[in-house]
């Protein structure tokens, strides 16, 4: 490991020290658990960080305290629910999270969770393939009708989330995607032939994914370093 891998891993331990404990109460208690309770349920050890989860639940309460506001998020990505119950806790009474999952056995799971933590009455679970789940929707929801979009799925696949879900983000909306930076196997400024075959076209999508927002003059979009990089862009 070098000294630049060796001060994101401390960084990326110090914001989640300090910015990543929840309030008190069932969902602090589910949130804490909820690596452990994954882990045995045979859940992927990939979900977004603590310090990651309460800058989701910063964008989703500035997004959905607006007098514009739609009370709605949408997730593509549910995997065990961890990000979803950050952004869930931060909604206004009568406000939906709507979360798009492909795998039955992840989505049981989250459900689970959003439960425990007293959440069940603001998430839909939408079960399928985000590409085959978003066009009937983004039908259903219709144009504007969304405050906040959060992307943490297929890393090649975010353009086409972007394309699909555009409509529905209303003017001033955020939208966030996870892994912009990275992974635990990929930076975005490592030289490509340092990297495993495998690892490469993700490190190409996420490049090309970041160009892309940058460029398209419907958002201002930026990026936070934290943990494995989270772009965030406004529609404007």
């Amino acid at each position: 490991m070098n000294n630049a891998e060796e001060q994101r891993e401390r960084t990326a331990a110090y914001l989640s020290d300090v910015f990543g404990a929840a309030a008190e109460g069932a969902v602090a208690e589910v949130l804490k658990a909820h690596a452990v309770r994954a882990a045995e349920a045979g859940l992927p050890p990939i979900a977004i960080s603590a310090d990651v989860g309460r800058l989701l639940s910063i964008f989703a309460r500035l997004a959905t305290r607006s007098p514009a506001s739609t009370g709605r998020i949408v997730e593509v990505g549910t995997l065990g629910g961890y990000s979803g119950i950050w952004m869930a806790r931060a909604l206004p009474a009568g406000g939906c999270l709507l979360t798009v999952e492909r795998s039955s056995k992840h989505a049981e799971f989250a459900a689970r969770q959003f439960a425990q933590a007293g959440l069940a009455d603001r998430v839909e679970i939408v079960l399928g393939t985000a590409l085959d789940c978003l066009p009937a929707l983004v039908s259903r929801l219709g144009p504007a009708s969304v405050d906040m979009i959060f992307l943490d799925a297929d890393k090649q696949e975010y353009p086409d989330y972007v394309r699909l879900l555009k409509p529905v983000l209303r003017s001033g909306g955020v939208l966030a995607a996870d892994n912009a930076l990275g992974s635990d196997r990929w930076w975005i400024t490592q030289p490509t032939d340092a990297l495993a075959p495998e690892v490469r076209p993700m490190q190409a999508a996420a490049d090309r994914f970041n160009r892309l927002m940058a460029a398209d003059a419907d958002f201002e979009t930026g990026c936070i370093v934290n943990r494995q990089g989270v772009l965030v862009a406004v529609r404007r």
